[in-house]
C-alpha cells in the first residue's frame, strides 16, 4: 500500500468547486485506485472542516438568485445536463467501472437511471405549479406552491455514485 501514496506523475488531481472557482484543498490527498488493477487513476482531496463550510456559505450565497430564476430557465440548465449526460455516455459508465469495480452493463444501468433522474428533473415547470383547493373546509382554502427551500449535502452511498446524486 505505500507505493499507492508516492506522488504519480500524469494523474489528474480533483480539485475543490466553490464560489464558481476550482480550488486546491488543504486536506490529505488520497490516491482513486481502479479495483481491477490496483492502478491510481486520479487523485482527490479529503477536504477540510473550513472548505467544506466555505462550499456551503458560498451556495447559500448563490441560493437568492438561484431561487429567483425562473422555472422556464432552471429547466433549461437541466436539459443541457441531460444532453452532456448523453454524449458522455460510454466515458461517464467506463469512469463508474474504473472507479468502483462494477461491471461495464451494470455501470450502463446506473448511468442510464441516472439521466432518466436528470430528465424527470427537467420537467421542473410543471413539476413546481402547485394547485388551489377550495373549501377543503367550512371556511378553508388551501394553496400549494412548491417552492426550493436550500441548499443540502448529499453523501452518496458507494454501490450507486453516479445515479443516487442526480
Amino acid at each position: 500500500m505505500a507505493m499507492l501514496e508516492e506522488p504519480i506523475k500524469g494523474v489528474k488531481e480533483v480539485k475543490n468547486y466553490i464560489n464558481g472557482e476550482w480550488v486546491d484543498s488543504k486536506g490529505k490527498i488520497v490516491n482513486v485506485v481502479n479495483p481491477a488493477t490496483g492502478k491510481v487513476m486520479g487523485k482527490c482531496p479529503i477536504s477540510t472542516k473550513e472548505e467544506i463550510n466555505a462550499a456551503v456559505e458560498a451556495a447559500k450565497a448563490a441560493f437568492p438568485d438561484w431561487r429567483r430564476t425562473t422555472p422556464l430557465a432552471r429547466s433549461r440548465v437541466l436539459f443541457r445536463l441531460k444532453a452532456l449526460l448523453e454524449e458522455n455516455f460510454e466515458e461517464v459508465s467506463r469512469i463508474q467501472t474504473m472507479e468502483h469495480g462494477k461491471c461495464i452493463d451494470e455501470s450502463r444501468g446506473e448511468t442510464r437511471r441516472g439521466i432518466e433522474n436528470v430528465e424527470v428533473s427537467c420537467g421542473i415547470p410543471t413539476l413546481m405549479q402547485g394547485y388551489y383547493s377550495e373549501d377543503i373546509a367550512s371556511g378553508i382554502d388551501e394553496w400549494v406552491i412548491p417552492t426550493p427551500l436550500g441548499v443540502f449535502g448529499i453523501i452518496g452511498p458507494f454501490n450507486f455514485p453516479f445515479m443516487i446524486p442526480l
